[in-house]
Formats: C-alpha cells, sequence, structure tokens
C-alpha cells in the first residue's frame, strides 16, 4: 500500500514530537487528529490553495491535503497582487486555507476560506466552504502517480508556471534523500525555510513526517534559535547559503554556536550555491562540513553529498538512487554520464561543460496548461533539460558552474561557468559578495563581467587586483574584465542572486 506518512497511521511513534513552530507543537497522534479531520472537509474539493506563512497551520493544511489526495498549492504571503492574481487564474482552486486571523490579499477574496486551526480536533470554515465529506484517512491507499502539490516557479523568464509534482515524485526524493543522509526516524531537524517551495515544505516538512522524525521550525531565521535547537537535541540542520553566511560571521562573535554547529549531525545547504569561504569558516571552527545537494522545483532532489562521503566545497555530489543524469552539448550530445552501478563516464575531467540533463521518478508530471513548455523542457527521448551547466569531477562529483541562460559566458572561443568566477572572487579578502555573468563584446562575443558588494564600501580593491586574483587562480581568459562595486545583489526569497536585476551601465 503506497502511503507517503506511513508514520501517521502505524502508531508506533503516536507520543513522538512530529511539528513544532516555535512554542506550539503536535505529536504525531494529534497531526493524526487534525490533519484527518480537515482531510475530511476537503473531500471533492478538487486544488486548494494554501496561504504558506511559517506556522504550525500550514504544515497541517498540507498534510491534511495530501491525505485527502486533493492537490495542494502553496502561495507565498510576499507575492504580489498581479502574481497572486495569476497563480490562483492558472491553479483554479476551489478554496483556500489559511491560518485563522491571516488576512489575505484581495486575490483570494472570491474564494471560500478553511482556516485551519491546529489546536483543536478540526477546522471551522467561513464562508461557504462546502460540507465535510467522508475524506480519506490517513493510511488510505493513493494513486503514486496522482498529483500532490502544484509549486510555482520563480517566473524569472516570464510568468510563474505550476509544476505539477505527483505523490511518487515525493516519495522517491525523500527515500532517496533518507539512503544518502542515513535519515531515520531519530533525527530532529531545524529550520528556518519558507514553506512554498520544496526546500521548506517538501525537504524541510514532509521530510521529517515520512521518516516518522521531528521538524522544529524557528520561525525566523537567527543564529540563536539555531544553536538553542542543536543544543536541545536536533541533529540536522537545512539552511540556504545567506543563513550560513550569517552563522559564519556570527562564530566569530559567538562561541558556544561553534559547539552547537559541531554537535549536528548533518548541516545541508540548497537552493543556491554555498560560498566556498562560508563553507570553510564553518569547517574550520566547528570541525563539520556543510553538505550541499542539488535540485528544482521540477525534479525535487537530483543529487547530493552523501553523508558518509567526502564534503568538498563547490561540489553538488552524485546523483541519488534512481536518478540518471547526463552533461550534453549545446547540439544534444551526451559528453559526461553516469553508469547504472553509478560510475562516472566520458568527460568527467571536472573542465568540460555541458547541460545537467535528468530522468527518473523525482521528475514533475508536467507544467500546468502548458503543454507547450512541458514538451520543450524534454528530450525526446524523456530527459528533462534543466538549463544549468555542470562539470564532472573525476571522482564522479558533480560541479555546477551556473545557469545557461545567466551563467554561461561564450568568450573568445571559451565556454566560462559564472559559478567558478564568483567563488574565486569570493576568495578575496576585499570581496564580500560577487556575482558574475557575461555582457556583450565587439571583438569577444561577451565579456566576463562582475558585480562586487566589496568588505568595506569606503575602500574596495582595484578592479586589476580583482582580475590579477581571478587569472592567477583559474586562468586568464576568465578574469573579468568590468567590474561594477554595488551596495548590495538583488536576491530573491530563497537567496538566489537575481542577475537580470543587476545595474548595468
Amino acid at each position: 500500500m503506497f502511503s507517503l506518512f506511513p508514520a501517521l497511521v502505524g502508531g508506533s511513534v503516536a507520543d513522538r514530537s512530529a511539528l513544532r513552530f516555535g512554542d506550539r507543537s503536535l505529536t504525531y497522534a494529534e497531526l493524526a487528529a487534525r490533519a484527518g479531520a480537515l482531510a475530511a472537509r476537503l473531500d471533492g474539493a478538487g486544488r486548494v490553495a494554501v496561504w504558506a506563512t511559517p506556522t504550525l497551520e500550514t504544515a497541517v493544511g498540507v498534510v491534511a491535503a495530501l491525505l485527502a489526495g486533493v492537490p495542494a498549492v502553496p502561495l507565498n504571503p510576499r507575492s504580489g497582487e498581479a502574481e497572486l492574481g495569476h497563480i490562483l487564474g492558472d491553479s483554479a482552486p476551489s478554496l483556500v486555507l489559511a491560518a485563522r486571523g491571516d488576512r489575505l490579499p484581495a486575490p483570494l477574496g472570491a474564494l471560500d476560506r478553511v482556516d485551519v486551526d491546529a489546536g483543536t480536533a478540526a477546522a471551522e470554515a467561513s464562508g461557504a466552504a462546502g460540507t465535510p465529506g467522508s475524506g480519506a484517512p490517513a493510511g488510505t491507499a493513493l494513486d503514486p502517480a496522482a498529483p500532490a502539490l502544484i509549486v510555482y516557479t520563480s517566473g524569472t523568464t516570464g510568468p510563474p508556471k505550476g509544476a505539477v509534482v505527483p505523490r511518487r515524485a515525493i516519495a522517491a526524493t525523500l527515500d532517496a534523500l533518507a539512503d544518502a543522509w542515513q535519515w531515520t526516524g531519530d533525527d530532529v531537524l531545524v529550520h528556518a525555510l519558507p514553506l512554498f517551495h520544496v526546500h521548506g515544505l517538501i525537504l524541510g516538512v514532509l521530510g521529517p513526517l515520512r521518516r516518522g522524525g521531528s521538524v522544529r521550525h524557528l520561525g525566523r531565521f537567527s543564529a540563536e534559535g539555531v544553536a538553542r535547537e542543536l543544543d536541545s537535541g536536533a541533529t540536522m540542520l537545512f539552511g540556504v547559503p545567506t543563513m550560513y553566511h550569517r552563522l559564519a560571521e556570527a562564530l566569530g562573535e559567538d562561541p558556544g554556536l561553534a559547539g552547537a554547529l559541531g554537535r549536528a549531525r548533518l548541516l545541508v545547504s540548497g537552493s543556491a550555491a554555498l560560498p566556498p569561504h562560508d563553507h570553510e569558516r564553518i569547517r574550520a571552527a566547528t570541525g563539520r562540513g556543510v553538505v550541499e545537494r542539488y535540485g528544482m522545483t521540477e525534479t525535487l532532489m537530483n543529487t547530493s553529498v552523501r553523508a558518509d562521503g567526502e564534503v568538498r566545497p563547490g561540489t553538488v555530489g552524485v546523483p541519488l538512487p534512481g536518478v540518471g543524469l547526463r552533461l550534453v552539448e549545446e547540439d544534444g550530445t551526451a559528453i559526461a554520464w553516469y553508469e547504472a552501478d553509478g560510475a562516472p563516464a566520458g568527460a568527467h575531467d571536472g573542465e568540460s561543460v555541458g547541460e545537467i540533463q535528468v530522468r527518473g521518478p523525482n521528475l514533475f508530471t508536467e507544467y500546468l496548461n502548458r503543454p507547450d513548455a512541458t514538451a520543450a523542457a524534454h528530450t525526446a527521448d524523456g530527459w528533462f533539460r534543466t538549463g544549468d551547466m555542470a562539470v564532472v569531477d573525476p571522482d564522479g562529483s558533480v560541479r555546477i558552474v551556473g545557469r545557461r541562460s545567466t551563467d554561461l559566458i561564450k568568450s573568445g572561443g571559451y565556454k566560462i561557468g559564472a559559478g567558478e568566477i564568483e567563488n574565486a572572487l569570493l576568495e578575496h579578502p576585499g570581496v564580500r559578495e560577487a556575482a558574475v555573468a557575461g555582457e556583450p563584446d565587439a571583438d569577444l562575443g561577451e565579456r566576463v563581467a562582475a558585480w562586487i558588494v566589496p568588505s568595506a564600501l569606503q575602500e574596495p580593491p582595484s578592479a586589476q587586483e580583482l582580475a590579477d586574483h581571478v587569472a592567477r587562480r583559474l586562468a586568464p581568459h576568465k578574469r573579468p574584465r568590468t567590474v561594477r562595486f554595488i551596495e548590495e545583489l538583488p536576491r530573491n526569497d530563497m537567496g538566489k542572486i537575481l542577475k537580470r536585476e543587476l545595474p548595468r551601465d
């Protein structure tokens, strides 16, 4: 029988803490009761939107929808009205789940609303939310191919697209991570990630629940909160590079933080590349390396450094069990791939750049209402085109060098990945943050341009000093030929740099 959450029906962990948000928590028995009661109300509801604040109610609402077999559409509470209007018009949910007392923006006003009360045995409805139905008990076997979530992309190249994530993809990715990270029901995860996307919701909430473990959500990220939870029994920390940068900065002022991080069984960073200098600062202070993994909305998780493997800055490990991965040239020719036993083949030389293509049970089904985009995202033989560029190192580890659309720079006949130049720049003591992209050049085709947030705004390093620094570490043709100094880099909610918003002359 296929079940996303066997621990909710097994009874063996009924008294174990399942969810804790701040000082509010639910055991597995309490979660089964709350989510089961809400699932009964959702019977026959069609798709449901979830106002995905970092609260207990969001977690209960999503679990209830999954138990009921109703696709959930997590909504970013920071989205503007135009974006919300697009998502609601595209996904056409029949109602919205929200915490009691949440004020919802105008685009949600036309939807029936169900208030999720995580502190009582049943959810109550306001408005015409429908009549309670028979629901679906936690153990009900549902089709693994059925839609579980519709997660909208960031929309950096157009209106956000709704990636339809099936139940089997969630199970496959979480089970593969359990294998790679030795993740069990004894683990207690702490994080402060948003709950409208893959990292915070699927990995950070559904992951512990599938294992029968616990999650403690901080609400708002702070080094003090991380240290407190790790000192009181948490074993794993999930974060994005911005969070690890703040932890690295705080290490010098808080000796206790190093001890807390060192006691964690696993530190995991994702959603963007972790700068090597932050990785090294954390490892030097704690003795603990930060594991990086690679995934997307459409694919969930593709690769990861294994818990029992070598943690090396700049790499995202090897393909997870069940995931096929290859690098291809622009004409579709495969230049590197992995054999059935996981061994790397082809050009695993750490230099040959190709686009990552993947296939496996972790993939989404389609872009909602976009058969054209779905077809364009796949090759004729069924591989998903990620748009991410990478190399495979001699030991088989994948190293991401950037996005094809913004990070692959073709300069003077060379293919250059922006990511490795950014990492080189971050090794300079005068650089706090760096972004690199290509700009048109009459002679080279494209030239390497860098945007630098200096460590000291009043005394930034010179452009020539930074160019020489990169040339010594990488190669002369990879040095930035244009350098701009700015006060901060534009980023999205997940900490990714928005390169299209970088100021240009």
